[in-house]
C-alpha cells in the first residue's frame, strides 16, 4: 500500500510551493489532479512491481468531493492523510495583486475578497477534516520548507502523533492553524521591565522572570497534566498532528519562554515535539 498524503486548500496559500517541497523529499507528486481521477491513480501505483511508495496529489477545483474519497480509501486499508493549507484574507488579497491572476471563483463572486470568503466557506469542511492545517500567511518558502519537512520528512512507520508548540502574539492574530490555544497574558509582563524588553523568551533573564514564579509553575503543571491525559486519546482517534499554540501580547517573551518549557516537559514523557516561535523576530 502507498503512502498517499492529498494537498488541499485555499487558492494561493502555496498548494504548488508544499508539492515542490515534497518532491524533493522524494514523493511522486501529481499537481492540480481532478478529484475523478483520485482512485484510477492509486490504483494504478498500488499495484505489484510498482516503484511508488509514497504519493502526493496536489487537489484541483473540487477539493470538496474529496471527502468520500479519503473515507474509502482508508476503508481499502491505504494509509491517507490530507494536508489543508490556510492563509489570512489580507495575506491572499496582496499575493493576488503582485501575480495579478484571477481567483478561480472570480466569476461566482463580485470581488476579490468576496471569491476568497466564498472558497473559505466552500472549504470548511475539507479543512475541519484535514489531518493538518498550516497557515502560511506569514511563512517565506524556507519556513514553509521547514514545517513540511518536519511533518512529512519521516522516519519510522510514521504512526506517532506529530506535536508542534508554537508561540504567539495576540496583536497579531490569532494562529489559523492551531488545534488548542491556550492564553499566558495574565503572567506578568517582562515588557515592562526596562531591562528585559529587547531580550526575548529564550533569554535566561526573561525566563526566569517568567517561569521562575508560583502562578507559572503551577499553570505548567496543569498544562502538562492536561495534555498528558489529551494526546493519548487523540493518538487512539488517528489523528496525525497536533498543534498547540500558546499566546502572550506580542509573542516576544511569556509565550516564548512557556512554550520552550512546555515542550521540553512533553518530551521528557516521550514525545516527540517541534517547537515554533511566530512573531519572535517582529
Amino acid at each position: 500500500m502507498a503512502d498517499i498524503l492529498l494537498i488541499t486548500g485555499l487558492s494561493g496559500a502555496g498548494r504548488s510551493g508544499a508539492a515542490a517541497v515534497l518532491e524533493d523529499l522524494g514523493w511522486y507528486v501529481i499537481d492540480n489532479l481532478p478529484t475523478s481521477l483520485v482512485d484510477t491513480i492509486v490504483e494504478l501505483v498500488s499495484k505489484p512491481g510498482s516503484d511508488i511508495h509514497r504519493l502526493a496529489l496536489v487537489a484541483g477545483r473540487q477539493h470538496i468531493e474529496l471527502l468520500p474519497k479519503v473515507a474509502a480509501l482508508r476503508a481499502s486499508g491505504h494509509r491517507v492523510r490530507m494536508l489543508f493549507l490556510d492563509a489570512s484574507t489580507l495575506a491572499l488579497v496582496k499575493r493576488y495583486d503582485a501575480t495579478r491572476r484571477r481567483h478561480p471563483l472570480a466569476e461566482e463572486a463580485p470581488g476579490l475578497v468576496e471569491a476568497i470568503d466564498l472558497e473559505r466557506e466552500l472549504l470548511q469542511p475539507v479543512k475541519d477534516a484535514a489531518d493538518l492545517v498550516i497557515d502560511t500567511s506569514e511563512l517565506n518558502v524556507h519556513q514553509l520548507k521547514a514545517k513540511l519537512l518536519a511533518a512529512f520528512d519521516e522516519v519510522g512507520d510514521g504512526q506517532r502523533l506529530q506535536l508542534a508548540v508554537e508561540s504567539f502574539g495576540f496583536k497579531h492574530g490569532l494562529p489559523l492553524d492551531a488545534d488548542i490555544v491556550m492564553d499566558v497574558r495574565f503572567l506578568p509582563n517582562p515588557h515592562w521591565d526596562e531591562a528585559l524588553r529587547p531580550l526575548t523568551g529564550h533569554d535566561p533573564a526573561v525566563r526566569d522572570f517568567v517561569l521562575e514564579r508560583a502562578q507559572a509553575s503551577d499553570f505548567l503543571d496543569r498544562f502538562e497534566g492536561l495534555m498528558l491525559s489529551l494526546l493519548p486519546a487523540y493518538e487512539a482517534e488517528g489523528k496525525s498532528y497536533l498543534t498547540v499554540a500558546v499566546g502572550c501580547t506580542g509573542g516576544r517573551h511569556r509565550s516564548v519562554a512557556v512554550t520552550e518549557e512546555l515542550a521540553r516537559r512533553l518530551r521528557d514523557h516521550g514525545f516527540a515535539v517541534r517547537v515554533g516561535h511566530r512573531d519572535l523576530s517582529r
